[in-house]
């Protein structure tokens, strides 16, 4: 067993993110400046979109793009019920209905069938329905295709929940990138928080066709038409005004300057985690009491997230015993995601039950999340591979004996 603990996904920070951040603490600019626009620049061609605003976080990306589409009281926005809870509180802080669909049982994404039975219960009950927010749940594309036409057919715009999707891909394309061909407005938020793929600390990007990334800029800082590197630089004007009632969103220099070198490195931190995800695949593939994180050939996978299946019922241990015995053994674990139509607000305020999504609420009840990070030596992933095997291995030796303890009597 490990001496010492191993973080579930500790960032992976060196030298040359100290020396960027180094070089800005020592410049005119620490906050929103040369090297956020730089950050947005080089992240919307990586991504391949048109535009590209850096923000504070991605919950931040995700209420500036519901602004950006006028999307408030008497709305209403789809998006999956296994999601984290700020993905669906921006919903309601626009004044919004946010409404509740079950997932895919391969994926865990968002599940077109029941999207489009929501659709049709939400028009039923008299609400307008706006937008889609599917999530790219752990770092798998959901069925973009599907989810397109789908907006399409009912002329909604489509937010796409991208925090996991870092570096994802849909059909050759990546999770960020627009097409002008798309028919409905398209809007992707991306998160940059310390466990993520590519991280600022706290931060996140919203990327789009201009004229979205131009409205949710003015929402991002104040709703001033003016933004600090245009007022405070050399050819800026003090004069300002403001065109709505805007928030404080706005990333600062300091996280730009970790951004631009993290996303130097972000090839090299995905090979990594495919390497991790790999070695994974391999040693657990042998274990019928394990369903395995899936693929799809039309995607490529960012591997954010790492998450195991438990077939409880085969292995002899709940999910939670799981997760206390992997502590045990030094191995940080994670469950990604609590329904939100299980949390009492939602639950209270909607009148949610349980089972009233069964997929999601069945596959949450099984689903553990091991320790993935670039950072991790092969020492570490192989001491998470023992501490697996080991503690299936007691789980099912100490049932066979409560069986044979059962025959005797």
């Amino acid at each position: 067993m490990r001496n010492t603990f191993l973080p579930f996904s500790p960032p992976c920070i060196g030298e040359d993110e100290i020396n960027e951040v180094i070089d800005t603490l020592r410049s005119d600019w620490i906050t929103t400046g040369p090297k956020v626009k730089r950050f947005e620049e080089e992240f919307a061609r990586v991504v391949h979109a048109p535009d590209a605003l850096a923000v504070s976080s991605c919950t931040a990306a995700l209420h500036l793009s519901l602004l950006a589409l006028q999307i408030g009281q008497g709305d209403a926005v789809l998006t999956t019920t296994l999601t984290f809870c700020s993905a669906v509180h921006v919903i309601e802080h626009v004044g919004a209905t946010p409404i509740l669909c079950d997932v895919e049982p391969g994926t865990l994404n968002l599940d077109p069938r029941s999207v489009r039975s929501q659709i049709e219960m939400a028009q039923q009950r008299g609400l307008r329905v706006r937008a889609l927010m599917p999530t790219h749940l752990y770092g798998h594309p959901c069925d973009r295709d599907e989810i397109m036409r789908i907006a399409a057919e009912y002329n909604l715009a489509v937010i796409e929940d991208a925090a996991h999707a870092l570096p994802a891909s849909y059909r050759s394309r990546p999770i960020g990138s627009t097409s002008v061909s798309e028919s409905v407005p398209v809007l992707t938020c991306f998160s940059f928080y310390a466990t993520k793929n590519l991280t600022t600390a706290e931060g996140g990007m919203l990327t789009g066709q201009t004229t979205l990334i131009d409205r949710a800029r003015r929402w991002s800082l104040h709703g001033m038409q003016s933004d600090a590197w245009k007022r405070y630089g050399s050819n800026g004007s003090w004069a300002y005004e403001v065109v709505c009632p805007g928030h404080k969103y706005n990333m600062t220099d300091i996280q730009a300057a970790l951004g631009l070198q993290q996303l130097k490195k972000l090839p090299a931190f995905h090979a990594r985690r495919r390497e991790i995800v790999e070695k994974y695949q391999s040693a657990f593939r042998s274990f019928n009491g394990l369903e395995l994180p899936i693929e799809k050939e039309d995607v490529q996978h960012a591997w954010h997230l790492y998450v195991l299946r438990l077939h409880s019922d085969r292995l002899g241990i709940t999910r939670d015993e799981f997760i206390r015995s992997m502590r045990d053994r030094n191995i940080g674990c994670s469950v990604h995601f609590i329904p939100v139509h299980l949390h009492r607000y939602y639950r209270d305020k909607y009148g949610y039950e349980p089972n009233d999504f069964p997929i999601a609420m069945r596959e949450f009840q099984r689903i553990v999340s091991l320790p993935l990070s670039p950072r991790m030596t092969d020492g570490d992933v192989q001491d998470v591979i023992d501490a697996v095997t080991e503690v299936i291995d007691q789980s099912q030796l100490a049932g066979n004996v409560k069986e044979s303890d059962a025959v005797r009597v």
